[in-house]
């Protein structure tokens, strides 16, 4: 109000703004005030005790006392009694051992004999003496090297002292065991300790603690171009698979009897069906194009790549094709979709749909050549004079997988064209029957 006196602006009263009201929270039962008001309503981090175990009290004739009285120790070697607070229920206090004795665990140490060692153990770099210090102080401080090699009386290594306990070890597992056998999966015998591989480890580790702030930047920079790098290379691979691909399939094409480059004879396939000479060409095209479409995904789930390829292996042949494929795994007894789709299984799978269409489109080239074969056999019947020829009927054709194709009658020629014009040559003649005869 003294700064609009002072600049002469009209007073008015200040609008106070209306603070938001805060939301109240009922404080649960069973938690004091006082606790509630720290945590301010926050869960809390450890999970707390049941609001039921809260309001249970104790039964009535059960009396419940704390007493001062004194314990035992198993995991002592010495009869030192200490005392500590005990509840006692009904006067009876709790019997049975210290209830951390359980966590005293320490490492099982083989021990050796004199005659042992003078078979087994014996090494021109290590003493009866220093062996025997060595086993000692592993089986006091729980093969804690680091403390073995500082209590050690004589100069040696920590890695000189791993490889001298090890070797020990697995020269008293081999000497008592009845056969190799028997401790050929003991971690000991496995996998032996390595000391050369552990020096060099600890080089290698030192080197890298050892680097300045200026040697850790330049790595840096060295992964992240040998990183580049290889995204690099894998993307130019991931160009060069489909021409890959290509030549993968110009090779079925060379299986199936056809050879890249060479136009095949119209006389050869011009009785085969367009299912019969096509599919293998359109089929790879769509695989080719669906692995392409799959690999832009760079994430996707093995199942749907599956069914993705399977609908792409299919898509240039008939529902009745698709079925007897489906048909076929099931007589083979093969799942058509399999129950661990890894990638070796999911290959194999796609790999067996293509070689049963490659047998179903061989069996329809099979049957067109016999049916060819028939009708070549049978064509000596046509030159006959008492051949009727007024009526020609089309051939019918069988088709494996296909639909039936409808038989036609051609249109009768009249007497006058049928003399006159002379039969094209490459009708094929028909089959005589009872009654023409």
């Amino acid at each position: 109000m003294d700064a609009k006196d002072i600049l002469g602006l009209p007073k008015t009263p200040l609008e106070k703004k209306s603070r938001p009201q805060k939301e109240s929270h009922r404080k649960p039962d069973g938690i004091s005030r006082e606790v509630y008001a720290l945590t301010g309503g926050v869960a809390p981090l450890m999970p707390s005790i049941d609001v039921t175990q809260l309001k249970r009290r104790p039964p009535v004739d059960e009396k419940v006392a704390w007493q001062w009285l004194p314990f035992t120790n198993s995991a002592r070697k010495d009869d030192l009694k200490l005392y500590h607070w005990v509840r006692v229920v009904n006067g009876v206090p709790p019997t049975g051992d210290y209830s951390f004795a359980k966590y005293n665990k320490s490492v099982e140490i083989l021990k050796y004999t004199d005659d042992e060692y003078e078979n087994h153990l014996t090494d021109p770099v290590w003493t009866k003496e220093e062996t025997d210090q060595l086993f000692e102080l592993c089986e006091r401080f729980d093969l804690r090297f680091v403390l073995i090699a500082d209590r050690f009386p004589f100069s040696r290594a920590v890695e000189e002292l791993k490889d001298r306990y090890y070797s020990v070890n697995r020269a008293l597992l081999r000497a008592r065991a009845q056969s190799p056998a028997d401790v050929a999966n003991n971690p000991l015998i496995k996998e032996p300790y390595d000391i050369t591989r552990d020096r060099e480890r600890k080089r290698a580790l030192s080197m890298v603690l050892s680097q300045s702030r200026h040697q850790e930047k330049k790595d840096a920079e060295i992964l992240a171009e040998a990183k580049r790098i290889t995204e690099m290379r894998l993307a130019a691979r991931r160009a060069e698979e489909p021409d890959v691909s290509a030549s993968e399939n110009a090779g079925l094409d060379r299986a199936d009897g056809v050879v890249p480059g060479r136009s095949v004879s119209p006389s050869s396939n011009s009785q085969l069906p367009a299912t019969a000479v096509a599919p293998s060409t359109l089929t790879m095209a769509d695989y080719a194009s669906t692995l392409a479409s799959l690999r832009m995904l760079h994430v996707y789930l093995r199942t749907y790549g599956l069914e993705q390829m399977v609908q792409a292996a299919s898509s240039a042949v008939g529902l009745r094709t698709i079925k007897r494929v489906e048909q076929t795994l099931q007589d083979l007894g093969v799942n058509l979709k399999p129950k661990v789709p890894t990638k070796t299984v999911c290959d194999e799978h796609l790999e067996l749909r293509k070689e049963i269409l490659t047998l179903l489109n061989l069996q329809k080239q099979l049957q067109y050549k016999e049916t060819e074969g028939s009708s070549h056999r049978e064509g000596s019947y046509a030159a006959m004079p008492d051949t009727p020829k007024d009526r020609v009927f089309a051939s019918e054709q069988l088709s494996f997988g296909a639909e039936r194709p409808i038989k036609k009658e051609q249109k009768r020629k009249g007497p006058g064209r049928q003399a006159d014009t002379p039969s094209p040559a490459h009708k094929r003649p028909r089959k005589l029957k009872a009654s023409d005869l």
